[in-house]
């Protein structure tokens, strides 16, 4: 197997630790994403959206990281990770869907704060614009643009801390039954959520699930699983971890004031 990917992409972080916990070995290779590598002709053939990751595996190729989560565990653990219970088993293939909006939830969170203050104090406006232009997907073009442009006062953070806020809660809940979202065995949805929650961390947003404090015990387990710590603490730079939180700090009383105006 090969899997292209981002050092700090939360959707490579993703298939990185269900990887891990699987021990299963790989062939990577990392992308710049600030780069702009995943925009290259040669990669866009095998990802036309130029997001990571994508996984080779002989002559299949995979996107999308919760199908990828699925493919490995099914392929080469015989579906251990997926609960074994029909209701649960529905719950986690939701999750699995589900991660598709919290991902872009996580996504509007990180650039309409750290990453906006980070490009627009290094780019020319004609710089950014540029770039925009070279993203495939119009609708996520649009997205970004508004995003720089409006920063927290964007429509799409309504959005998101609308999508965060369910998924808060279906957690808490399912955290309520169990030491896992999965049940009461570790499984595929705690690998597929753990990125996300990590990444709102990382930012210094950990006041959003101040509510629902069953999602920070859960997130500080999954961060002591060695796969998870891994692929988080040990490939994630410390010092660039330390100047992100900083810099998503400074944003939180403005975010704070969004997020109980919900």
């Amino acid at each position: 197997m090969k899997l292209y990917h981002g050092i700090t992409s939360v959707c490579s972080i993703k298939v990185r630790v269900g990887l891990a916990e699987l021990g299963l070995d790989y062939d990577e290779e990392i992308l710049d994403l600030q780069n702009g590598d995943q925009q290259n002709p040669d990669y866009l053939k095998l990802n036309r959206n130029g997001v990571v990751p994508t996984l080779v595996d002989g002559d299949l190729m995979l996107v999308e990281s919760s199908l990828i989560l699925e493919y490995i565990d099914r392929t080469y653990n015989a579906g251990g990770l997926m609960p074994k219970t029909p209701a649960l088993e529905a719950a986690a293939r939701l999750w699995l869907l589900r991660c598709l909006d919290i991902h872009a939830a996580i996504n509007t969170l990180t650039f309409s704060t750290v990453m906006r203050d980070r490009i627009t104090a290094s780019k020319t406006p004609e710089e950014i614009a540029a770039s925009l232009a070279k993203m495939p997907n119009p609708v996520m073009r649009m997205k970004r643009k508004d995003l720089f442009d409006n920063g927290l006062g964007s429509g799409y953070v309504t959005e998101a801390l609308v999508q965060l806020r369910r998924a808060f809660g279906d957690m808490d809940a399912a955290l309520a039954q169990g030491d896992w979202v999965s049940g009461q065995d570790f499984g595929i949805t705690d690998i597929a959520l753990v990125s996300y929650i990590d990444r709102l961390e990382r930012l210094g947003f950990q006041g959003l699930w101040a509510d629902t404090p069953r999602v920070g015990t859960w997130l500080a387990a999954m961060q002591a699983r060695p796969a998870v710590d891994k692929e988080m603490a040990g490939r994630i730079d410390a010092g660039g971890a330390a100047k992100m939180r900083a810099a998503g700090l400074r944003h939180w009383p403005t975010l704070e004031k969004a997020w109980r105006a919900l």
